[in-house]
């Protein structure tokens, strides 16, 4: 939270200069929406400020992954889906703004052609967004050479009332939608990766499969994976001493 407080000579009254990510606690008495990117000024009588977006941003790595059950669309039909339903997985979340647009057709497409490669790793992908169902269904019934989706090798997952991406903090909630949010969640329901992109930037496909790898390498080895790792690199064993035999050879 970033704000300065001013005091007006003539007056007497305070008047606060607000231009930052606020949280929750009030400012001059004044009740702030939690993480609320404010610019302007507030004061006890008046308030003239702009709010340029606003999303409850939080943590939840090393938290429980919170529960949901949807309408989802699972090859070409609709049905009730729970997150529980894939207990014992690795459940990839891929949420995006909105169906029939532009690049959320290429995230999803990208994910869908590589499930495969995602279930040699006991994962599954599941694709988010605040459309309904029927929007779901009708994006995937229309050809990718004309901006669909087709057939698809992942659920996509109806999130109407914006539960879902409220509970994950990334809805947008002066435009409804969510941001690029991607969330890793192990098979015992805790979020072990997250990742959030601005609505105009892409997610890489190749960079999920490689979280996964390191999480389930660290899981079964106890090393850690330092910068730049990938299947078959280096890893560090984490005491001051053993790791000494990757730093002794990193550099």
């Amino acid at each position: 939270m970033r704000y300065q407080l001013l005091k007006s000579l003539a007056t007497n009254t305070r008047t606060a200069a607000v231009q930052g990510w606020l949280g929750s606690r009030p400012v001059l008495g004044r009740s702030i929406t939690p993480m609320t990117r404010f610019s302007g000024l507030v004061s006890p009588g008046h308030q003239a400020f702009r709010s340029i977006q606003m999303a409850k941003l939080h943590s939840l790595v090393q938290k429980r992954a919170p529960e949901w059950t949807a309408q989802t669309v699972v090859n070409g039909e609709i049905k009730p889906v729970s997150l529980a339903d894939y207990k014992g997985k690795y459940v990839v979340m891929v949420f995006y703004p909105m169906d029939f647009t532009f690049v959320c057709p290429t995230e999803l497409i990208a994910f869908s052609d590589r499930a495969a490669e995602f279930e040699k790793l006991n994962a599954q992908v599941l694709g988010v967004s605040v459309d309904s169902e029927f929007s779901h269904l009708a994006w995937t019934n229309l050809p990718r050479n004309k901006g669909g989706l087709g057939d698809m090798n992942i659920p996509l997952v109806s999130d109407m009332k914006k539960s879902i991406a409220k509970d994950y903090g990334v809805l947008l909630e002066n435009s409804g939608v969510a941001l690029r949010g991607l969330f890793i969640i192990d098979p015992q329901g805790n979020v072990r990766i997250q990742h959030v992109n601005d609505l105009p930037i892409g997610r890489n496909v190749d960079e999920a499969l490689r979280l996964i790898e390191a999480i389930q390498f660290h899981e079964k080895h106890g090393e850690v994976c330092p910068a730049n790792w990938s299947k078959g690199g280096k890893t560090i064993k984490p005491t001051p001493k053993d790791s000494q035999d990757y730093f002794s050879t990193a550099h």
